[in-house]
């Protein structure tokens, strides 16, 4: 972060200053005691089982210069606030503003899957032209996307944010709190349907990034998805397509996979045409890659500089497609990060897309569907074996739909399917089942945990 003194932090979240809150905050911004160092500021956020509050002595004796707090505290100077993570924005919005009138390029990212992994590609495309922020992880909520912008300093050159919705006006506050320049839509799913009732509705909620545009903005918008591509009224900025169709405005041709899963293909921008070589997996890659590239080439990278950098980029957060082979010869494929049904197809096509000599999906529930969640898991199941799965794994209560569809498509119970209660008796199948030459995909929603059991998986040929 830029280095703020207490008073320019209580001006700009509109905070009371405690008597012997006097100094500079040199170092970052955190909202964990237990990461605290020297020259820090702390934001004690209230949550439904611990209180910030409560661990202001720790945050002191770590080396924290202050904190943002409910209530004062002996501890430690505060800048006493009325709630926290509302003060964390105000203080993002206002380093952002500075930062902004100083060069920085703000880049913001929404879809309903795909963010974080596209995040990733253009954080190591614009890397290669200057100084970027874009850490590892799915920091895109009403906390995470402010500590990010605070992440950055005055060397920053571009800083790339990942925008998540739970609701109408997610985005936009999100916005308000650091304003892209260039924004990127991904897709319009079916996650988080329990929430939007609708994909219309998420449409709706996933365009407030580009109506938060500026006229001298750009907005990347994938013309393969049609309720994206639809957003482009809905915005002043200029727009550039991304896609696989030739109208798009850049585009994947010849696209290949090699045995690993990789994508191969040649990235064509008006008249250039520049060979690519993913070092991520699955097909699906391709069209964050396309987002990536559009996103980076509005930020003045030119398509070969791209092109290069796409190819020497790879994966940085965990749980999503991350290959691992055994020393045992079983390929463990962990993507248990999240899920919803268009991430749970793009999986499988990548499972698939694996060579090995039997392909195992591990399959957990996914959330937040909404009253259509029994059809969409029974059509999963459905799906797991129409795309070749050799064993489908349902684990858990809520997943039993997914079993139910792949036994309809013609699964064999035992052989082809099986439904198990929970990780534990999934970890006992597993240890069983798997033999050398097994590729085993592992995902769900996060809240369902099945990364222990990918995890536990590849414990179990650790000493093969």
């Amino acid at each position: 972060m830029i280095p703020l003194s207490l008073a320019e932090v209580a001006e700009a979240v509109a905070g009371r200053l405690t008597p012997d809150a006097t100094g500079v905050v040199t170092g970052k911004v955190t909202v964990d005691s237990r990461t605290v160092a020297p020259g820090d500021l702390f934001v004690a956020v209230p949550g439904e089982r611990v209180d910030g509050a409560d661990f202001l002595a720790a945050a002191a004796a770590a080396g924290a210069v202050a904190a943002l707090s409910t209530r004062p505290d002996d501890a430690l100077p505060c800048v006493v606030v009325d709630e926290p993570v509302a003060a964390l924005g105000r203080l993002a919005a206002e380093v952002h503003t500075r930062l902004v009138a100083g060069g920085l390029t703000t880049l913001g990212i929404t879809g309903s899957s795909g963010k974080t992994s596209t995040k990733d590609l253009l954080g190591q495309v614009l890397a290669a032209a200057g100084p970027t922020v874009s850490p590892p992880g799915s920091y895109n909520n009403d906390i995470g996307l402010p500590l990010t912008v605070l992440d950055a300093d005055a060397t920053t050159r571009f800083l790339v944010l990942e925008m998540g919705s739970r609701g109408p006006g997610h985005i936009a506050r999100l916005c308000g709190i650091a304003r892209p320049r260039i924004g990127v839509v991904l897709n319009v799913g079916s996650a988080h349907l329990g929430e939007f009732g609708s994909p219309e509705g998420t449409a709706a909620a996933k365009g407030e990034l580009v109506e938060a545009l500026p006229a001298d903005g750009t907005a990347v918008l994938n013309a393969d998805d049609a309720r994206v591509l639809g957003m482009r009224p809905r915005t002043r900025a200029r727009v550039l397509t991304t896609g696989l169709a030739d109208g798009a405005d850049v585009r994947a041709a010849d696209v290949t996979l090699d045995d690993a899963g990789r994508a191969r293909f040649t990235l064509t921008v008006g008249e250039e045409h520049h060979p690519v070589r993913l070092q991520v997996v699955g097909a699906h890659q391709v069209a964050n890659a396309l987002s990536a590239t559009a996103a980076a080439l509005a930020a003045g990278m030119a398509p070969a500089d791209v092109a290069a950098a796409l190819s020497a980029a790879g994966p940085r957060s965990r749980w999503r497609m991350e290959v691992t082979r055994r020393a045992d010869g079983v390929t463990v494929v962990n993507d248990a990060y999240n899920a919803n049904p268009e991430s749970m197809r793009a999986a499988l096509a990548a499972l698939t897309g694996l060579s090995g000599q039997r392909r195992v999906a591990v399959l957990g529930a996914m959330g937040e569907l909404g009253p259509g969640a029994d059809a969409e898991h029974e059509r999963l199941g459905e799906d797991a074996v129409a795309a070749g799965v050799d064993l489908v794994v349902a684990v858990g209560p809520d997943a039993v739909g997914i079993a139910r569809g792949a036994f309809r498509a013609g699964a064999r119970e035992g052989e082809g399917a099986v439904h198990v209660p929970d990780r534990a008796a999934a970890r006992e199948m597993l240890m069983e089942a798997l033999v050398p030459g097994d590729v085993v995909l592992v995902k769900a929603s996060r809240s369902y945990g099945l990364e222990v059991l990918a995890a536990d998986l590849l414990d179990a040929g650790a000493g093969a």
